[in-house]
């Protein structure tokens, strides 16, 4: 019989620990939403195994999983990068040329909007408001807000986070 390498036993650690976490919300009132918000903090986006975790745990049919995966922006089903750069697409933002500023971190990254580079340090989003139209065209990079943006903008920005 082969031993487990130590990928499969950290992985092995985490199935037991979501099962574990789920039975701590069965008796919490639609306690889907909340045990996926767990997974997603241990794994950093919902893992496809995890997922058929919940799904047994709680008998919900891995659909409606997915629906609401799907359905919440604060999910995700892909793994996310070391710095997460949302570009507001928002009215006002666009209307002062956010689009432009995301065709060039989608360039200068390589990387299309809602994907995450090849070397796993950026993830590109675009995002219906930010709710600084004050600022517009704004983006966020993590928690931090950069307003008043141009294209020309982009480059400084990426050398403050490689």
């Amino acid at each position: 019989m082969k031993e487990k390498c130590c990928c499969s036993k950290e992985k092995d650690d985490r199935i037991e620990k979501i099962r574990t976490m789920v039975q701590s919300f069965k008796d919490v009132k639609g306690p889907l939403i909340p045990v996926m918000h767990e997974v997603q903090k241990m794994y950093g986006y919902l893992e496809e195994e995890a997922l058929e975790v919940i799904s047994e745990e709680l008998k919900v049919p891995m659909a409606e999983i997915y629906g609401v995966a799907t359905f919440y922006s604060q999910f995700s089903l892909e793994p996310k990068g070391d710095h997460t750069i949302k570009v507001c697409l928002g009215t006002a933002c666009y209307v002062k040329g956010s689009q432009n500023i995301l065709d060039k971190f989608s360039d200068l990254l390589n990387v299309e909007v809602g994907k995450t580079t090849e070397d796993g340090k950026f993830t590109l989003e675009a995002a219906r408001c930010l709710g600084s139209c004050g600022l517009a065209p704004i983006i966020m990079v993590d928690d931090k807000v950069y307003g008043g943006l141009h294209p020309n903008d982009v480059i400084r920005i990426l050398e403050e986070y490689k």
